[in-house]
């Protein structure tokens, strides 16, 4: 299987240069990781296109700092608009993320996410991407309850998957968890835990666990 994988940093990527697939740095945000998906699979075929990385974990889903997750569905999860305290998200709008199609940017993956999930003995639920990290406890929990079973945040998965989703090529998501979602506290935060449970997962995949 010819995989791609999206990462945001090269700081990222630089544990993951001995496995066999493509690695890809993006930048940060939906919008970086949609172009550079776009570019990578407009010059090469791909069987599976992952975004990979780090995450925060939602309150409710019971992941630890070092633990690993994969998407059951990709989420866009701040496509919208604030009607007062009451977010509209795009079928409340009508609205949709694909020209002549209904689509409110809730992303399908890979089939065999679950499977992948079971043989790790990782999370498998959805995973939520935001432009603007959260930063509240508040912000967290009305995310946790508006997307039920979100496991994790991070900021480039539904860009992959647009671009995944046009070219179409499979996606899948995978993030090791670095800290709990809501207030900033980076003495908490454990890189390397996640990291490593980031490169287990990628590692496990494309070994055909």
């Amino acid at each position: 299987m010819n995989v791609l994988i999206v990462v945001a940093t090269a700081g990222e990527a630089a544990g993951l240069a001995d496995l066999p697939a493509r690695v890809v740095v993006s930048g940060v945000g939906p919008v970086a990781a949609a172009l550079a998906t776009w570019q990578a699979l407009a010059r090469e075929s791909f069987d599976l296109a992952v975004s990979a990385g780090i995450g925060g974990a939602y309150p409710g889903s019971g992941l630890q700092a070092g633990d690993l997750a994969v998407s059951s569905v990709m989420v866009q999860a701040d496509l919208g608009a604030w009607d007062g305290e009451n977010f509209l998200d795009l079928a409340a709008l009508g609205l949709s993320v694909l020209p002549g199609a209904a689509h409110t940017g809730t992303f399908a993956v890979w089939d065999g996410a679950a499977q992948l999930a079971a043989a790790l003995g990782a999370a498998c639920g959805p995973t939520l991407t935001l432009g603007t990290v959260t930063g509240t406890a508040e912000r967290a929990a009305e995310l946790a309850r508006r997307y039920p079973g979100a496991l994790t945040e991070g900021m480039e998965g539904a860009g992959v998957a647009h671009a995944a989703l046009l070219a179409g090529v499979p996606v899948l998501e995978l993030r090791g968890v670095s800290n709990p979602v809501g207030p900033r506290d980076r003495r908490a935060w454990r890189i390397p835990e996640a990291l490593a449970a980031t490169r287990r997962g990628l590692a496990g995949l494309l070994e055909g666990v």
